[in-house]
């Protein structure tokens, strides 16, 4: 039977009939030295198969090839990153405690002393404040300090809440951008004075709470400050007497003092972030104490610039502030504690006109540190926001370098 098989077949080390080697028939054919060795080196696999390759000379085959290790295809983030959030969440939450919480017993007594028309010594000095504080504290206990504390929350939230609507409903912008025109600001800085209207009457509401005497005050609820607002809007609530100055009337001290205090804090805070900077610049980091110094410092910079914003907006606006708690705690028939001593109430009966006839009476009276009555809280307050970021960037930076 004649085969089928074509002559120039080559498959297999089969190299035809016209090869020297081949020796005869089929079963007869033999194979060199070098075709045996070539073929322990080829690897074939059909091309039709998906998936498949065809493989060359000296190839490996796959299932032989190193499989890649599994820790190196999962994704995890550097430990210098998880370091750095680390860092940044903690000295911002410590921040934010010590400006909202651990500093209002200083709020509340600067608040008091204020509107306290009656008081001989007007605390100056942070000694004497911290010593009223202390009697303060003795006599009616630890809450006394504490008053209004959720009030101050909810007005930072309806705050923040009416610039939102205000910003999405008009044209007016939220935030001003690099490239800034005078129209962009005049816009911005409308909306700002819209927002502190609509915030009035509920930080009024606050004012009252905070500066209320412990001993004859209620246990007030978070959103009594919101029913106030309202009711104080509307002419309802609690009755209050006929020196109350209306809420028109209450507009220009308080939009005043809100936008003239944005302006001096925001334009301190990019002055002091600019030289802050420029001082120390930013530099690539060589070992692991320096990356945690590094991470530090990338941070501290915008705190110790807010916390200077903060501080001269207060000291510069502090008589303006002063006239305005007390044009809105007038006729609220709100009882305080004395401030001189610390053991006593003292009822609020001022007559004032306007911030004009209140600036005239201050000055008349009082003189002209009359303005500066509980100044000395100040003084505490920023001193111990101070150490609180101090420590905070040391504990922070020991546990860094640790870990």
């Amino acid at each position: 039977m004649t085969s089928r098989r074509p002559d120039n077949f080559d498959g297999l080390g089969y190299r035809g009939r016209e090869d020297p080697a081949f020796s005869g028939g089929y079963s007869g054919r033999s194979f060199n030295n070098s075709s045996s060795v070539d073929l322990q080196n080829w690897v074939t696999t059909p091309p039709d198969i998906p998936g498949s390759r065809n493989l060359h000379f000296d190839d490996r085959t796959p299932q032989f090839e190193a499989a890649p290790a599994a820790e190196d295809t999962l994704p995890t983030a550097p430990p210098s990153e998880q370091l750095n959030r680390f860092a940044g969440f903690g000295i911002g939450l410590a921040s934010l405690f010590t400006e909202n919480v651990l500093a209002h017993p200083c709020i509340v007594f600067r608040r008091q002393c204020q509107v306290n028309y009656h008081a001989r010594c007007y605390h100056l000095s942070p000694l004497t404040a911290v010593s009223v504080m202390y009697n303060v504290t003795k006599s009616q206990g630890p809450k006394a300090l504490w008053k209004g504390m959720g009030s101050t929350f909810v007005v930072q939230g309806v705050t923040l809440g009416t610039e939102g609507i205000i910003s999405e409903c008009t044209p007016l912008p939220r935030e001003l951008s690099h490239k800034w025109n005078p129209k962009q600001v005049i816009g911005h800085l409308v909306l700002k004075g819209l927002t502190y209207v609509v915030a009035m009457p509920f930080y009024s509401a606050s004012l009252i709470e905070t500066v209320q005497s412990e001993i004859i005050r209620d246990n007030p609820g978070i959103l009594d400050c919101v029913k106030e607002g309202v009711g104080r809007v509307m002419g309802m609530g609690i009755p209050h007497s006929k020196r109350l100055l209306p809420l028109w009337g209450l507009m220009l001290p308080t939009v005043l003092h809100g936008v003239l205090h944005y302006v001096v804090s925001s334009t301190v805070q990019k002055l002091v972030l600019f030289l802050l900077r420029r001082r120390s610049p930013a530099k690539q980091p060589v070992d692991g104490s320096e990356t945690v110094q590094t991470m530090l410092d990338a941070y501290f910079p915008e705190l110790m610039a807010s916390f200077v914003a903060s501080l001269c907006a207060d000291v510069l606006l502090y008589p303006l502030e002063t006239v305005m708690h007390r044009l809105h705690i007038q006729g609220t028939r709100t009882i305080i504690d004395n401030t001189d001593l610390g053991f006593e109430v003292l009822p609020i009966n001022t007559q004032y006109e306007g911030i004009r006839d209140c600036v005239n009476v201050i000055r008349r009276e009082e003189g002209a540190l009359g303005f500066y009555k509980g100044f000395g809280s100040i003084v505490v307050q920023y001193s111990l926001h101070a150490a609180v970021l101090q420590i905070t960037k040391v504990i922070y930076s020991t546990l860094l370098q640790n870990t």
